[in-house]
């Protein structure tokens, strides 16, 4: 929910159809999977699956898997469109954010409230009735989270609010493990906080790309309240502790060699990167030189990475 991915749609205002204008049925049909953010949806999908994996030390059965990746859907979606209906107004205002359905009116207000409450009490019920209540409370524990937590108290009070936002993107890993044991475990903690501390460093570097626009609209994003120096510090600090919580699985017996490796090797590569940042924000480069966006980027690779490792490592034991 707060894992976050580019996206591809040019900047600038659309011309917006009036409440009563056209609106073709496909273009409508795509405006409401637009509110579900489907490309952000994947990454944490990526995080739920191979947790499954784990819990099962082998292949989950094939229906909970699909069964819980639409449900995952379903109130990722909501809570997505939710957070567009809250955050129509600045969203108008953003560049990367113009081409939202509620600011071109392809989808009215309304329709989006409805539409994500909807969707959020079809996952709970989805989640209780077909898999456990542990994961439905957790389904909808994450929802209210990034909704009510993140979206209407942190994000324009506080530059700590993607820290403590990012919560809800950490609970996907837990509904992956409960999905297959109904209960919850030390490892399934483990990568939640992994989770966690991967939220800031990923998405700081793209606020520090697009700090002018959050700048613009009062949103306290801590690139805008601080330098790119004190930014790129707190993206080190982060990333050190990102990685050695990665590495905790296997001393703790929960993966093997494998895990261990790709973990080692993606982690120091991501550490690398982060320090590169930082090297260049103490030199005081700006602009298309600060290269930020490299780090952002290897943030989803590392994460994608990571998380195939953690399914993969099972069938590698021996």
């Amino acid at each position: 929910m707060c894992v976050t991915a580019v996206e591809s749609r040019p900047a600038g205002v659309a011309s917006t159809p009036s409440p009563g204008g056209h609106r073709p049925f496909g273009a409508r049909v795509k405006a409401f999977v637009a509110l579900t953010k489907p490309r952000i949806i994947e990454l944490l999908l990526i995080t739920t699956v191979p947790v499954m994996f784990l819990a099962e030390q082998g292949v989950p059965d094939l229906w909970l898997v699909l069964a819980t990746c639409f449900g995952g859907y379903l109130s990722a979606g909501g809570a997505n469109a939710l957070n567009m209906y809250i955050d129509r107004d600045i969203d108008a205002l953003m560049d990367r954010t113009s081409q939202r359905p509620l600011v071109t009116g392809m989808v009215s207000p309304r329709e989006c409230l409805v539409f994500g409450i909807s969707l959020a009490v079809i996952s709970t019920l989805w989640f209780g009735l077909l898999i456990n209540w542990l994961s439905a409370a957790l389904s909808l524990g994450a929802l209210l989270f990034y909704v009510v937590v993140y979206t209407m108290i942190l994000k324009r009070r506080t530059a700590q609010n993607i820290v403590w936002g990012g919560i809800a993107g950490c609970l996907p890993v837990l509904i992956g493990w409960s999905s297959v044991t109904n209960s919850l475990s030390w490892a399934a903690l483990i990568l939640f906080l992994v989770i966690f501390f991967w939220t800031p460093p990923h998405y700081w570097p793209l606020s520090m790309k697009v700090k002018d626009d959050y700048a613009r609209v009062g949103v306290p994003m801590l690139p805008v309240v601080k330098g790119n120096k004190a930014v790129a510090k707190q993206i080190v600090l982060y990333s050190w502790v990102m990685v050695g919580v990665s590495l905790l699985l296997q001393p703790l017996g929960y993966t093997g060699w494998f895990y261990t490796v790709v973990a080692a090797v993606t982690g120091g590569w991501w550490l690398w990167e982060a320090h590169g940042l930082q090297a260049r924000a103490k030199a005081e480069v700006t602009g298309a030189k600060l290269k930020e966006m490299r780090l952002f980027h290897w943030s989803i690779t590392y994460v994608s990475l990571l998380f195939v490792a953690v399914a993969v490592d099972p069938f590698l034991r021996w």
